[in-house]
């Protein structure tokens, strides 16, 4: 026993030392695990829900892909023939190479020319203090009010007048003025950059370009890959320009999301074609790694500038 102070209570003690005093629990405390433990496992439940649901269509065509025509539709997830010549074969049936380069080519230079001119006039508006910013910056952000049905035929006679029709200028020569959502992004991420960095550099002789390059562009890279990474996605999927602008053109000069377009319309029976559309989910099925990887590249960057943002707020 312990030696204790005259009206103290005895400490219960052990061979191994003294031992921490006895709580009584109560039936709340016993049921409050349990009560955890069936949150969790309803919630993972219901994640793992729609991830497969989400999942089921990628699912759905990486099998469809691996089948031979007759089966395509059968809405089976295992294939009952495996034709893995399919992704050979592909090669030869279509131009699947050529509209993947083009779309490459014409999805970076549009996401590079709007990130960068977005990132520019965002810098304008954030830095500078000039009367009438605001409701300059204002009409800026009236512009994604209009719908694109309204501006689309203008835009087509303008490009039509300048001769570029049939190239792919018109499929990111409007990136080179920016994106009034994107300068908007930009902007609200340079607003939270201390002022007092580029008062102390304009102190020290910098020019306003060396301010938005060698200050404001390093620090602002998650929000910069954000924009190119949404640009570079919607640029990649943008069918309907390609439709307008590429449409009458050789088969090797089209997108890839035209060219899958053409494939459906070439392999349909109604067109005399001999239904062989897994020549087409194997087309969409190589279309869509290219920016699996650039989500997955950019993940990290895509999270911490969303967080950024989020403090910010």
């Amino acid at each position: 026993m312990a030696i204790v102070g005259p009206g103290a209570a005895p400490t219960p003690t052990s061979a191994l030392g003294p031992t921490a005093p006895l709580v009584d629990r109560t039936p709340e405390d016993d049921r409050r695990p349990t009560k955890w433990t069936v949150g969790r496992i309803l919630l993972t439940v219901v994640l793992v829900g729609f991830a497969a649901l989400f999942l089921y269509p990628l699912v759905w065509l990486i099998a469809a892909s691996l089948k031979p025509a007759s089966q395509v539709f059968d809405n089976s997830l295992v294939p009952e023939t495996w034709r893995w010549g399919n992704y050979v074969q592909v090669w030869d049936e279509l131009p699947l190479l050529s509209w993947m380069f083009n779309s490459v080519s014409i999805a970076l230079i549009a996401a590079a020319a709007v990130s960068v001119s977005s990132s520019l006039v965002a810098f304008g508006f954030a830095y500078f203090r000039f009367p009438g910013r605001n409701i300059l910056f204002g009409l800026v952000l009236g512009t994604m009010m209009l719908p694109g049905s309204v501006t689309m035929i203008p835009t087509y006679l303008i490009w039509k007048e300048t001769g570029l029709l049939g190239t792919w200028v018109p499929l990111f020569g409007v990136n080179l003025f920016g994106s009034a959502f994107y300068i908007f992004l930009q902007r609200q991420f340079y607003l939270g950059l201390p002022r007092e960095l580029f008062e102390a550099a304009r102190i020290d002789g910098a020019s306003y370009w060396q301010l938005f390059w060698r200050i404001a562009m390093p620090l602002s890279i998650p929000s910069f890959i954000i924009v190119f990474l949404f640009e570079f996605q919607a640029a990649w999927n943008n069918f309907q320009g390609a439709l307008i602008y590429l449409n009458g053109e050789s088969v090797e000069d089209f997108t890839a999301p035209l060219g899958i377009a053409y494939a459906m319309t070439k392999y349909s029976p109604s067109a005399g074609g001999q239904g062989d559309y897994q020549y087409v989910m194997v087309a969409s099925l190589l279309v869509t790694l290219p920016m699996l990887l650039l989500f997955s590249f950019g993940q990290r960057y895509f999270i911490e500038g969303v967080a950024t943002q989020g403090r910010k707020g």
